[in-house]
């Protein structure tokens, strides 16, 4: 069903239009609240209380950008204000969601962790961690979008309201950073 006919039947409070409308979309707002509050159970609720906002706000919706933009916005901006009211640190657990991994193998075999690999993929997620939750939250935000989403700079600007050159200074700034906090961070351990 096309999103301006489900739109405007969930402005109708049809609940049928409304069951559809999460159904095809509940994961890329499930993604996008886990991979700010990096905790799949917190991630759950805030998705929920995304689909009661966007239910009880669509008539909000003017249409001016993709269905998909505004629910980018909306969840990024419940999940901040869970991460505010929690008072909870910042995201991201992988090095390879934000650096990629040039080492994708379709053999199984080739995924399986030797020895001692392990361990180092856990303090990798570990210092990256640490390295991200000292980045301002627009930087963390735009990377995010960027990396875990796939988001271009030009929706990147209009999920947060800024100019696509302010997407990209973000994020270029906020690498820089990770980078120079990541060898601070090895240099001490």
């Amino acid at each position: 069903m096309d999103d301006k006919i489900l739109l405007a039947k969930i402005a109708e409070k049809d609940e049928k239009a409304f069951q559809v409308f999460v159904e095809k979309y509940h994961q890329l707002v499930l993604n996008v609240c886990n991979n700010i509050l990096n905790n799949y159970d917190d991630a759950m609720d805030v998705s929920q209380e995304v689909f009661i906002k966007i239910y009880e706000s669509i008539d909000s919706f003017r249409g001016d950008s993709k269905v998909t933009t505004w629910l980018y916005r909306v969840s990024v901006n419940k999940s901040l204000n869970y991460l505010r009211s929690r008072k909870k640190q910042k995201w991201f657990t992988s090095l390879d969601i934000i650096f990629g991994d040039d080492n994708k193998s379709s053999d199984p075999e080739d995924k399986e962790l030797k020895p001692g690999e392990n361990i180092e993929l856990e303090e990798n997620k570990k210092a990256l961690y640490y390295a991200l939750r000292k980045l301002p939250e627009k930087q963390n935000i735009a990377i995010s979008l960027n990396n875990f989403e796939d988001l271009s700079y030009k929706e990147i600007s209009e999920v947060m309201g800024i100019s696509v050159s302010e997407v990209g200074v973000l994020i270029n700034r906020g690498k820089k950073k990770l980078q120079k906090i990541l060898i601070d961070y090895y240099k001490k351990n």
